[in-house]
């Protein structure tokens, strides 16, 4: 039987929750209890088995898995956040035009480069129309543009004592209150992608982004909702789904940034390599 939360209430609750999602809170009120079932947690392990060659999951136990982790700084932090935005609704795979842009040596658009420019928004958008491939570039470099805006009005002290809350293991529940950090601050990352950024700095093990590869795995696999991008955007919504994949994780004795990984390697018709990692 495929995993299921237990609760008497619960399948009216995540009804009640998709038509309005400002109920989505009161699943906290109740006793939650996620019921995992061994043949669950043996397709994770086969599915982590499978994947555990993968130049992905190596790069996660080097990085994320660490016991200590390098100080964010800013050139850090911008470029993983130039690099992350990058990725919302488009191709991110080894060999697309993202990825090649992301592997970029020197980096057209580092930290100094932007923040000395007259306008960064007009560079921004030029260098990425220049590279080709990419969509929504007016977009990305106009919220790219208002972020450093916003992190020079003040705000990349908080920041970067935030982020390096992170250098050393912590529980989940600090993981969480970075991610709303970014989330509440910047333009263009919500609940998938302040933790697609904070994961790309190596910085995360339990807060994952749950993006379309993971959404397509989880419901093929027989999640107990239906996930959907629409609904993930909400940051109660997306909560209560990871709280599942914490439990299914857990059981499996898989922690999140590995299955993450192993879920994204599997769905990728090309292979990652120790060159092409970008995540």
């Amino acid at each position: 039987m495929p995993m299921h939360p237990r609760t008497s209430t619960l399948d009216g609750a995540i009804g009640l929750a998709t038509q309005n999602r400002t109920l989505l809170p009161r699943y906290r009120e109740m006793k939650l209890h996620w019921q995992i079932g061994s043949k669950d947690v043996a397709r994770v392990k086969a599915l982590v088995a499978g994947q555990a060659g993968s130049a992905l999951i190596r790069a996660r136990q080097r990085h994320n898995l660490a016991q200590t982790k390098p100080a964010v700084t800013k050139e850090r932090f911008w470029r993983a956040m130039v690099s992350m935005r990058l990725t919302t609704r488009q191709k991110s795979g080894p060999e697309s035009h993202v990825a090649r842009f992301i592997r970029l040596n020197p980096f057209p658009l580092t930290y100094p480069t932007v923040h000395q420019a007259r306008d960064a928004g007009v560079l921004i958008v030029k260098v990425l129309k220049k590279a080709g491939g990419i969509r929504f570039a007016d977009k990305i470099a106009t919220e790219l543009a208002q972020n450093l805006e916003i992190l020079e009005d003040g705000l990349w002290t908080d920041t970067l004592v935030q982020c390096n809350r992170l250098t050393q293991l912590v529980p989940r529940d600090i993981e969480i209150e970075v991610a709303r950090h970014i989330q509440e601050h910047f333009l263009g990352f919500g609940p998938k992608q302040s933790r697609n950024l904070l994961q790309s700095l190596g910085l995360t093990r339990y807060e994952i982004p749950i993006d379309s590869r993971l959404t397509d795995w989880l419901n093929e696999f027989g999640f107990p909702v239906r996930l959907t991008a629409t609904a993930l955007g909400d940051d109660n919504y997306y909560r209560f789904i990871s709280d599942g994949i914490q439990a299914l994780c857990e059981r499996s004795g898989v922690l999140p940034c590995i299955f993450d990984a192993a879920v994204f390697a599997s769905r990728d018709s090309v292979a990652w390599t120790d060159d092409n990692v970008i995540f």
